[in-house]
């Protein structure tokens, strides 16, 4: 039976909560370090940094890395161990230290599973009570990086529910704490926006409307004019001259020549025009013209292709080509549309593979035919197969080749025996389905009806 408790707190984490129960009168030191800093609201905001699975987690260094912690009496106190409080189960909450004696601040553990290892070594001064310790144990399940969390989780804050020290007088509670913390990050706001209008000059020219004159000041950022006055031509006014002077110097000056700049251009102005007229003379020719312009064309570019290709792949002999052309001067139509009239004749069809498509009317033509055997043969009664002599067989084949003349199995029939009683009762007699499912219930009827023919079989008992 475990010893009474005295004092309770509940801790705030972010997996949720934590009810405590403390032994302060086996381990006063301890359970009055633990609760004075959690008036002051040490505890706020520190989180999970160790965690081994199925043994502990850690807590209460400020510093997140497990070297830091500090104690309310200023030092680290001495070890609290007592005779009757040991690891003997999970969710038990001890004092960590330094792996000295008497070395402890405020960084404390709670066991996940039985841990006899730390008997001796560590104050046990609390314990986890009600189903909060599974939140515990939910931070013994997280992602780990060798011993720390990925995700580390964090105390919210320490409520204490029972206080069995009333003497406690903390040097500051945690709402003068966290009002500290707020002045300080305001001083620090106001510092950053006072350099930042420092920096600015307010604009004065803007409208201001009631409203927004209390709010912040639009700061108006003068920039410099860039400027390059010697990249600036001078304006030069023209001076007056009298035209007397003016008809001199035209009558008395000689022809200048013709810069190339001007040729050059006047020919290119030359040759535009030329390309002009050309394509207007495209335009106003017929459509009739234009037709056999373009046919002419594309058999010269036959003609290459023919050259190139010779004269032994050719399809068609010159005296064949020679008739189309006859042909289509008689009825009046071009050498390319005969051309094409043969390429059109050879063309294969072909499927969406590249595979030339077979043709299925001579497949289904044959088909017919068969069936039309087949009926006509079914008529008349089946001929017994006639037996050729080898002489007959070299006489018929030639050169010793078998010819099988032989139609009879065009009248044969297939026919199923309609009493078939011996055989699905040989099939049933023979081959037996056993199902794997029923293998346990007949080993089981097998295993009570051995029982049973045992104590039938035992002496001075009776069967029943």
């Amino acid at each position: 039976m475990s010893l009474p408790t005295k004092g309770r707190v509940l801790v705030v984490t972010s997996v949720g909560d934590i009810e405590i129960e403390l032994w302060a009168k086996e381990t006063p030191k301890a359970c009055r370090n633990f609760i004075a800093l959690a008036l002051e609201g040490f505890y706020d905001g520190v989180i999970f940094h160790r965690v081994v699975p199925d043994f502990l987690v850690q807590t209460g260094d400020r510093t997140g890395t497990g070297g830091g912690g500090e104690s309310f009496y200023g030092e680290p106190f001495e070890d609290e161990i007592h005779p009757r409080l040991r690891f003997a189960h999970r969710g038990l909450v001890g004092m960590a230290n330094n792996g000295e004696k008497n070395s402890n601040d405020s960084q404390f553990f709670i066991t996940l599973d039985r841990a006899d290892e730390l008997n001796g070594k560590h104050t046990l001064f609390g314990k986890c009570v009600g189903d909060t310790f599974f939140n515990v144990l939910k931070i013994g399940q997280l992602e780990l990086d060798g011993e720390r969390p990925v995700y580390p989780p964090k105390i919210r804050t320490v409520k204490i529910l029972e206080n069995p020290f009333d003497d406690i007088i903390p040097r500051i509670t945690a709402e003068e704490k966290r009002a500290q913390k707020l002045a300080k990050e305001q001083s620090i706001r106001d510092r950053e926006e006072a350099i930042r209008k420092k920096s600015g000059k307010k604009n004065t020219k803007l409208l201001s409307f009631g409203q927004d004159a209390d709010g912040e000041e639009i700061l108006d950022f003068k920039k410099k004019p860039m400027a390059r006055p010697d990249l600036l031509e001078p304006e030069i006014q023209p001076a007056a001259v009298p035209i007397a002077i003016l008809q001199a110097q035209a009558s008395s000056s000689k022809p200048k020549e013709i810069p190339k700049d001007t040729v050059k251009r006047a020919e290119k102005k030359e040759a535009d025009l030329s390309e002009i007229r050309e394509k207007h003379a495209r335009e106003q020719m017929t459509e009739s013209e234009r037709r056999q312009a373009e046919i002419l064309k594309m058999e010269a570019s036959i003609r290459k292709l023919n050259k190139k290709r010779g004269a032994s792949e050719s399809d068609v002999s010159d005296d064949e080509n020679a008739r189309m052309k006859k042909r289509a001067k008689g009825k009046g139509a071009s050498y390319l549309e005969s051309e094409m009239a043969k390429y059109a004749r050879r063309k294969v069809e072909r499927d969406r593979d590249g595979k030339k498509k077979r043709d299925e009317n001579d497949v289904l033509a044959a088909m017919n035919s068969f069936k039309g055997q087949l009926q006509k043969n079914r008529s008349r009664p089946a001929v017994a197969p006639v037996e050729v002599d080898d002489s007959d067989e070299d006489n018929a084949g030639g050169d010793g080749i078998e010819v099988d003349n032989d139609r009879s199995w065009l009248t044969h029939e297939l026919h199923f025996p309609k009493g078939n009683e011996e055989e699905v009762e040989r099939a049933e007699r023979d081959y037996e389905v056993i199902d794997p499912r029923n293998r346990s219930a007949r080993a089981k009827e097998e295993e009570a009806e051995r029982k049973r023919n045992q104590r039938k079989n035992r002496p001075g008992r009776r069967g029943f």
